[in-house]
Parts: structure tokens; C-alpha cells; sequence
């Protein structure tokens, strides 16, 4: 596994790369760095994001999960930069039940280029994206691509 690391506005973010597709985007600086034509793109995106810009991501992800949850993160990849769904409309899109669409959110690899950060409780609360990250991390998130929503936070 091919990695790159960059300092972002919510910490440091270690992109992951395997055979030529994005796999991971875990919290901290990885001390095993390497450029590649597709780590460095994928860093200059993330940076052109944190700054504000709507930018649709277009890279080769292979998010390593269930068939359940990469259909969940299928699903979540479709909704626009602004724009929420809530967990109940994500699983009337695939079929299936708003907590099971929770777990899969929770364990997205490839958190912000699977925008998890916009599925949100229908009473606009929102819950951590993943088992490291905090809840105000995806409370910027929203607030950065202004969908002009309150939330509540939930713990």
C-alpha cells in the first residue's frame, strides 16, 4: 500500500493507495510517504476542497468492505457537494433500514470522497462518521460546503 499524507483544517489525513485506486483516508500522518500521479492528485483535490471550492471527486476508489456496505457508500457517493440526505432517505434508496445505513456510514475507509459527513438523523442530527472521528469533524464538514442547515449534535 502506496501512502500520502496532508495537513488538513480537521488534522492530519493519510491518503491510501492500492494498486493504482484509493482505498483508505485514515486520521494522522503516516511516516511511510511516496508520491504517486493519483496520491498527489487526490491531495491537491482535498486541498482545493478544505478551501471552499464545489468540486466533484472523480478518482478510482476500492473501499474494502461488505457488498451491503459498499452499496451504502454507493448510494452516499450521489449525493451533491451542499446538499444532506437523511439516513432514512439513503436506505429507501438501496432498500434496506436507516441504523443499518448508520453502521455502514461508520465504517466508510474513504471518508469527505465518500461523503458520509452528508447523511444526517431526519430531526437534523448528526453522529460521527467514523470510530475516530469526532462529531464537530463532520459538523465543519457540512458547515464548509454551507448546506445551511442547523444541526444538533448527538453523541
Amino acid at each position: 500500500m502506496t501512502q500520502l499524507s496532508v495537513h488538513s483544517p480537521i488534522g492530519d489525513l493519510t491518503i491510501s493507495e492500492e494498486n493504482e485506486k484509493l482505498v483508505s483516508i485514515d486520521w494522522g500522518w503516516s511516516p511511510f510517504q511516496k508520491k504517486t500521479p493519483l496520491l498527489l492528485e487526490t491531495k491537491k483535490l482535498l486541498e482545493y476542497y478544505f478551501d471552499g471550492d464545489d468540486l466533484k471527486f472523480d478518482l478510482p476508489l476500492n473501499p474494502p468492505g461488505t457488498i451491503y456496505q459498499k452499496k451504502v457508500w454507493q448510494a452516499i457517493a450521489k449525493i451533491p457537494y451542499g446538499k444532506f440526505l437523511t439516513y432514512s432517505k439513503v436506505s429507501q434508496m438501496i432498500n434496506s433500514h436507516p441504523p443499518t445505513v448508520g453502521m455502514a456510514c461508520g465504517k466508510n475507509p474513504i471518508p469527505i470522497l465518500i461523503p458520509c459527513h452528508r447523511v444526517i438523523g431526519k430531526k437534523k442530527h448528526i453522529a460521527k462518521l467514523s470510530a475516530r472521528e469526532r462529531i464537530e469533524t463532520k459538523k465543519y464538514l457540512l458547515q464548509l460546503e454551507g448546506p445551511n442547515i442547523y444541526c444538533n449534535i448527538i453523541n
